[in-house]
């Protein structure tokens, strides 16, 4: 079953044309990586899929909703609720602790008690071996333990889908493929969905699927 479904989208700035009518099929529990050179028009088709930015021409379906039929407040509750990000930048709030910065999207939403968030958030910050951090900021926290936090910010709302955008492109070696298995560990115990824009090609053949975008078409 597709889960998210992108057909024929184009996205012009000026006179450039960065996406000229992409197709993206992806399936429940399937990890998508994404490559290809800078200025491609990755992040761009990525922000489209997480309801970011809108594109001039197609349409998105998650969960067979068309997504961008619906009015900007109601948009705003979907992507809260069914879709989660991670960025190359983690931007965590400097003044909130991990805990903290993990439960916002949970106070965003609004439609569970403070108790319930904080549940959630430890019992990520917990799964993803932070559980002794939770109340460290972000200052106190190496790249790889804040990229962590950011990815329990991102599982708080228990999204359908997670867009993962250079989620590596900051950290070590080490690091970075520590993140790269437990997006994988996430998939298999959980059926989490992701799709990954990255230059690292070791992740890229590590997922289900390598596309590669260049050219504002995209290639499997």
């Amino acid at each position: 079953m597709n889960l998210l479904r992108a057909s024929g989208i184009r996205r012009t700035y000026g006179s450039l044309q960065v996406l000229k009518g992409i197709d993206l099929e992806v399936e429940k529990g399937e990890v998508v990586a994404i490559v290809g050179p800078s200025g491609a028009g990755k992040s761009t088709f990525l922000h489209i899929l997480g309801t970011l930015d809108r594109p001039e021409q197609g349409q998105v379906f998650i969960e067979d909703i068309n997504v961008f039929t619906q009015k900007d407040k109601d948009l705003a509750q979907f992507r809260n609720e069914k879709i989660g990000f991670i960025f190359q930048f983690h931007n965590l709030l400097a003044e909130f602790t991990a805990l903290e910065n993990a439960c916002m999207p949970g106070y965003i939403n609004g439609s569970m008690n403070e108790k319930d968030i904080l549940a959630r958030g430890r019992e990520l910050l917990e799964m993803l071996g932070l559980a002794d951090r939770a109340n460290h900021l972000p200052s106190q926290l190496s790249g790889g333990e804040q990229q962590r936090v950011a990815v329990a910010r991102a599982l708080l709302n228990k999204p359908s889908i997670v867009l993962a955008d250079e989620p590596s492109g900051n950290l070590d070696s080490h690091n970075a493929l520590e993140l790269h298995q437990l997006f994988f560990k996430l998939r298999d115990d959980f059926g989490q969905t992701f799709v990954i824009v990255t230059h690292n090609e070791d992740l890229a053949l590590m997922a289900d699927r390598r596309l590669v975008m260049q050219d504002g078409f995209m290639q499997p």
